[in-house]
């Protein structure tokens, strides 16, 4: 098994079971605890996890944008739901738009009105917030169950087949460098069809992921039209992304 998938494999058990042990991983992985401690240093320093003794826990709680079965408190709550309230500015009555998983898009997700819309989105948190306001269009893609979201290759090719007007991504890592990236790559072609099918891509981000990068990038920074922060992002950085090539809303 190459590295990379390895180290995927290491955060999609974190996610699962948020704490593990290098015997554990030895044996699933079937690698010497020598690779697995080489493995956890690596994604500790990337900011990833916390090694432990015996073994490594979560840096965060809301890794990924992938949510536990029962809502936590989000890390970076105000942030998120700024994010949110400024996001509403690009949706119009009767747009069609696409709403990423993330606790960020959740937020977006609770202040849209009840006025005909057409929502699409694979996150289950977002599909149970909607779900209550009859005047929004739910369209939900097919997939498998990962966590609190839906993906695949029919939940990809079923997204290419929509006319979606605005696309509003999430991401674990925003670099100006390495793009939009994210921990592991089972939601990478479900992205990648939004990106590809909308007329306006958005991305969310709370500041504090700005400058950070994670294992996998899903898109570069110039694929998006405007990347929408909250108010804590210096302007200094905010002019670093703009120097890339993306717009920044963040006032």
């Amino acid at each position: 098994m190459n590295p990379l998938r390895r180290h995927e494999q290491i955060m999609e058990m974190l996610l699962a079971q948020k704490e593990i042990s290098v015997g554990e991983l030895s044996e699933r992985l079937q690698v010497t605890g020598k690779t697995v401690r080489e493995d956890l240093a690596k994604l500790e320093a990337k900011g990833l996890l916390v090694r432990v003794h015996g073994g490594a826990v979560l840096a965060q709680i809301d890794q990924l944008g992938l949510l536990p079965g029962r809502e936590p408190n989000v890390k970076h709550a105000a942030e998120k739901a700024e994010i949110g309230e400024r996001a509403l500015r690009y949706i119009e009555p009767g747009d069609i738009i696409a709403l990423d998983g993330g606790s960020t898009t959740l937020e977006i997700a609770r202040r849209l009105d009840n006025r005909p819309l057409t929502v699409v989105t694979n996150d289950l948190h977002i599909i149970a917030e909607l779900v209550r306001k009859d005047e929004i269009r739910l369209v939900v893609p097919g997939g498998t169950r990962i966590r609190n979201m839906l993906a695949g290759p029919e939940a990809a090719a079923f997204v290419k087949g929509l006319n979606i007007r605005k696309a509003f991504l999430s991401a674990t890592g925003v670099h100006p460098e390495y793009g939009f990236t994210i921990y592991t790559g089972d939601l990478i072609a479900f992205k990648r069809a939004l990106i590809e099918t909308s007329g306006t891509v958005y991305a969310v981000a709370d500041h504090y992921k700005f400058g950070q990068c994670a294992l996998r990038t899903f898109a570069a920074v110039t694929e998006v039209s405007k990347l929408i922060t909250d108010g804590g992002l210096p302007p200094e950085t905010a002019e670093r992304f703009r120097k890339a090539g993306v717009e920044v809303e963040y006032e």
